[in-house]
């Protein structure tokens, strides 16, 4: 028979219970879709079960399906929509200063959200899953117009008071740069965040603005914008450093240029 100290003493010297908290049912749900994003970043949603989903999120497998009735296919859903809405936030920026500065500091919000969200980040733009239909599709090219308009904006092309619509040269464009973001993100994690984030951002405004100026060489409409997205921009900004950096590279092009 255990004597009433000896078992006082285990008692005493036993770990307390750890306090279940009951959490809200919005605060349970985006826990859920965390630890959903964190496997569908780095295995095929088809390949990711509930039942882990569970684990990664310390609940039972009853109280993931209480969510999402739907299952993995609605789990999926729901947390590519979850990341999307907050990529899609880090586009909005004040149609004030020069435009490669805005678009610089689009950057900056768009770079911070996959460096600190990159499982999200990678969940919403790899895909190739056997789930994938056409809703995910479409959140994942909701993204991707949501960008492409915001960028339009700040050329002075946007649904803005005043703005004129984009002509298609233009439009492809600017779509083909929003891509160009896209795998150079993707790129950028898989080679460990290298070079820096600000590098990177730099390059990424350059390249822009390259594209405009190819553009404009053959489309009066893209020309027009350059025209007005220069006049608008200052001496020290990143359009002028690139226009500084690409004199010398320019200059062993005058061999192909008309006599004067």
């Amino acid at each position: 028979m255990t004597s009433a100290p000896a078992a006082q003493a285990r008692a005493q010297a036993a770990p307390p219970a750890r306090a279940y908290r009951r959490l809200g049912v919005e605060e349970r749900r985006s826990q859920l879709l965390a630890a959903a994003l964190t496997l569908f970043a780095h295995r095929a949603p088809d390949e990711v079960s509930i039942d882990e989903v569970a684990a990664v999120a310390g609940v039972s497998r009853p109280l993931v399906y209480r969510y999402f009735p739907g299952g993995r296919q609605q789990l999926y859903e729901a947390a590519l929509g979850s990341a999307a809405e907050q990529l899609t936030l880090c586009f909005a920026e004040p149609a004030a200063g020069p435009p490669t500065e805005r678009v610089s500091r689009v950057l900056d919000r768009y770079l911070g959200f996959v460096d600190q969200h990159d499982a999200g980040f990678s969940a919403l733009l790899r895909g190739g899953s056997v789930v994938e239909t056409s809703r995910t599709s479409a959140i994942v090219d909701g993204v991707r117009r949501a960008a492409a308009e915001q960028i339009l904006l700040h050329l002075g092309r946007g649904a803005g008071p005043g703005q004129r619509q984009a002509g298609p040269r233009l439009r492809m464009m600017v779509r083909t740069w929003i891509a160009a973001v896209e795998a150079a993100s993707l790129i950028w994690l898989d080679e460990g965040k290298q070079p820096s984030a600000p590098e990177l951002r730099g390059w990424l405004v350059d390249h822009l603005v390259a594209l405009l100026a190819a553009t404009a060489a053959s489309d009066s409409e893209t020309a027009g914008v350059v025209a007005d997205l220069l006049a608008q921009e200052s001496a020290d900004g990143p359009a002028a450093r690139l226009a500084a950096g690409m004199l010398p590279v320019a200059s062993h092009a005058a061999h192909l240029l008309p006599p004067a």
